[in-house]
């Protein structure tokens, strides 16, 4: 670990605090972004607050950032309530999608900036350290205009981190970088987060970026956190459509709820019987939505055999084939009317199956989950 790490972890450890909002509400003349929000992130862990555009997560990092007042409810770092505190006053700082970079500043005296105006005299080896965290030695004497989107970034994180404050906020901090850059950005900045230690609250809309960075993910969905959770929890066993839909891809399938019995509920779906584990089961009578997700379905011609076969659905038919290197995506017209998604690995253990091809799908109980029909099945689904 680098001094600027040591120094920044064991800041936060002689202090250890959760930031807590309570019932937090900001309403506008025209509508309520955020609706009596309640939520701990706890002390040292990389938080994630995912949803759609107008969901409500920038405006709720801006009300921890002081940037926006709260309408009501409060906010609290471990017991000490900064609800109304001025944004220098509060132990945060926040790292935005712009950088917001000096451009006639060396990047070291960038990354300095924060500690020279607080009046902090010697800096150069706090910032040598900072720079060596974000693993831009070579760099420091550089202007910003000089350097990649991603080394921008960086620099950004050193300058937010070097004040060492107790919660780092990172609105959509990606976001103008392009895709294989932003993928290496994640990673580094899970090494970074990882290291210092300290509590980060990264506002995304991005799904793969929550799901590869953060210990733990809110779903946000108009002013209210849908589900929160691991993003393996929430994947694998979304409780709601929007979740199931907004984090990847789902099959939702109609289906009516036959009963418990001990830790399994069977569906009847479509005329064949499927079931669904106990504590994947979030309804237990009437309709419901069977859901399954793609790479999870397997497909075999009409009357073949199915690799590990659970419940078995027959009549289908493939709409459209996709290849995307290291999956196949079929489209699957079933009797009913209803197409469903299938993701195949490409392991060449068979040919691609054509257009055209009947076939029978299948998937195992343990990978189904089952909501309530009362949720609209299209909820989460972004428009192209």
């Amino acid at each position: 670990m680098s001094q600027a790490a040591e120094a920044t972890t064991s800041s936060v450890r002689s202090g250890s605090r959760d930031l807590r909002l309570s019932k937090l509400t900001k309403e506008f003349a025209t509508f309520t972004a955020v609706k009596s929000l309640d939520l701990v992130v706890p002390q040292g862990q990389f938080f994630a607050l995912l949803g759609p555009s107008g969901c409500g997560k920038t405006t709720t990092l801006r009300m921890v950032a002081g940037l926006d007042t709260p309408t009501s409810g409060t906010i609290h770092l471990g017991d000490t309530e900064v609800t109304y505190e001025k944004p220098y006053k509060r132990p945060v700082n926040t790292v935005f999608q712009s950088y917001a970079l000096f451009p006639h500043l060396s990047i070291a005296d960038n990354v300095a900036f924060g500690l020279k105006r607080r009046g902090v005299k010697d800096v150069k080896q706090q910032v040598a350290d900072m720079l060596d965290l974000v693993e831009l030695t070579s760099q420091a004497h550089k202007k910003p205009n000089q350097l990649s989107g991603g080394q921008q970034q960086r620099v950004a994180l050193a300058r937010a981190l070097i004040n060492k404050p107790e919660v780092l906020l990172l609105d959509e901090p990606l976001g103008a970088l392009d895709l294989k850059l932003r993928r290496g950005m994640q990673l580094e900045l899970k090494r970074i987060q990882t290291e210092v230690g300290l509590t980060f609250v990264h506002v995304t809309h991005d799904q793969e970026e929550a799901m590869t960075m953060a210990d733990t993910v809110a779903v946000m969905n108009q002013g209210v956190i849908e589900q929160m959770g691991a993003p393996s929890e929430l994947y694998e066993n979304p409780r709601t459509t929007f979740v199931a839909n907004f984090l990847g891809q789902s099959n939702l399938i109609a289906g009516q709820i036959e009963g418990r019995d001990g830790d399994r509920v069977t569906v009847r779906v479509q005329g064949s019987l499927a079931s669904v584990r106990g504590e994947r089961a979030h309804s237990d009578s009437g309709e419901g939505w069977l859901g399954i997700r793609p790479e999870k379905v397997l497909i075999a011609e009409t009357g073949q055999p199915i690799d590990a076969p659970g419940d078995v659905i027959t009549g289908g038919y493939i709409t459209d084939v996709s290849f995307v290197g290291v999956s196949t995506q079929y489209r699957v017209m079933m009797p009913w009317g209803q197409e469903l998604m299938v993701f195949e690995q490409n392991t060449g253990a068979r040919p691609m199956l054509p257009v055209g091809t009947k076939v029978d799908v299948s998937w195992r109980p343990e990978f189904a989950f089952l909501l309530d029909a009362s949720q609209d099945a299209k909820a989460g689904i972004e428009e192209d």
